[in-house]
């Protein structure tokens, strides 16, 4: 049963308090209703790809209460300095890198050493995000491939029962998603138009680069295709050692991802779930990845368990085939 909650302080510290502990609340902002997770909580941010049924792990948007809490997360250069003052709080998302400290989980950023942040302009997501204190993935609370929720009675027709509450705060006012910018290059790049316009940026910043067209399936991201984003390439994804898909068997000389009961004789094992639960496994899938490369010293790959193409597991092997794929 998803709780209806009103934009009051009763409604913001319930809905907050359900975000700590872990459960996805949606919100409103001025740009469309956000799907908020607690994006330090890896399982709370693979519960947000169950809810929205996204078939790929796409990074996601986090929401901070000003730019001083979300460039404590991320590096940011001068041209960030410069857009966040004259765009934030407001409809505008930045791409940086994370900070070797940022506590928000690899997931949210889909396993890249960068992050997408915001400053929404909404008196009563802002407020959300001080009373949780920690920063809140949010993508827009539909489901995959669904319009773009601009009131809370679509976001209940979306994912009433699919997630704990929605925090009603009224229509929003800008009603498209927020324009995402990549600043973490020597020069910006639009990665996807919205609500603050190109105009306006290059006012600020000077002449900005324009990446490939979104595809149909994005989130706001480019596609694999796209040439010019974070994780354009197929191999983009893949850690330093040599990935092997599929081990029914494993060597003393690899590293094993495992999925259940994991096989006898790898050198370093680490285990997605060992109950075979697919958004745990989702959860660990970066962090394993990035922890066997670290710990795989002498190994000679790393060979990954099957795991079911249902559910998430779609996500995680689209994930794993990136990281496998043949390196350029």
């Amino acid at each position: 049963m998803t709780e209806l909650l009103l934009d009051d302080e009763a409604g913001r510290v319930r809905a907050a308090a359900l975000l700590r502990g872990g459960a996805l609340v949606a919100f409103g902002t001025e740009t469309v209703y956000g799907l908020g997770g607690d994006a330090t909580d890896a399982r709370a941010v693979a519960g947000i790809f169950v809810a929205k049924g996204r078939p790929r792990f796409n990074p996601l948007i986090c929401h901070y209460p000003d730019a001083a809490a979300a460039f404590a997360d991320v590096e940011a250069n001068e041209a960030a300095r410069v857009l966040a003052a004259a765009f934030w709080p407001g409809a505008l998302t930045m791409v940086l890198p994370r900070r070797p400290a940022c506590p928000v989980a690899l997931l949210a950023g889909a396993g890249l050493d960068t992050l997408a942040v915001r400053v929404p302009a909404h008196a009563g997501a802002q407020a959300l995000l001080r009373a949780v204190g920690r920063p809140v993935a949010g993508p827009s609370a539909n489901r995959s491939g669904q319009v773009s929720p601009t009131t809370a009675l679509h976001v209940m027709h979306e994912l009433g029962g699919r997630i704990a509450a929605v925090l009603d705060s009224g229509p929003c006012r800008v009603g498209v998603e927020s324009t995402v910018l990549d600043v973490s290059g020597a020069r910006p790049v639009l990665l996807r138009p919205g609500g603050v316009t190109r105009e306006a940026i290059e006012a600020v910043v000077g002449e900005i680069a324009v990446g490939a067209p979104i595809g149909p399936s994005s989130p706001g991201f480019p596609s694999r295709g796209a040439l010019k984003s974070p994780g354009l390439l197929a191999s983009h994804y893949a850690p330093g050692l040599e990935v092997r898909l599929g081990a029914v068997t494993v060597a003393a000389d690899e590293g094993l991802l495992a999925f259940g009961v994991p096989l006898a004789g790898a050198g370093v094992v680490f285990q997605l779930s060992a109950a075979g639960d697919l958004t745990e496994a989702a959860a660990n899938l970066f962090a394993g990845l990035r922890w066997l490369d670290a710990n795989g010293t002498g190994m000679s790959r790393i060979a990954v368990m099957p795991v079911p193409m249902e559910g998430l597991g779609l996500a995680i092997n689209d994930r794993l085939s990136r990281a496998a794929a043949p390196r350029a």
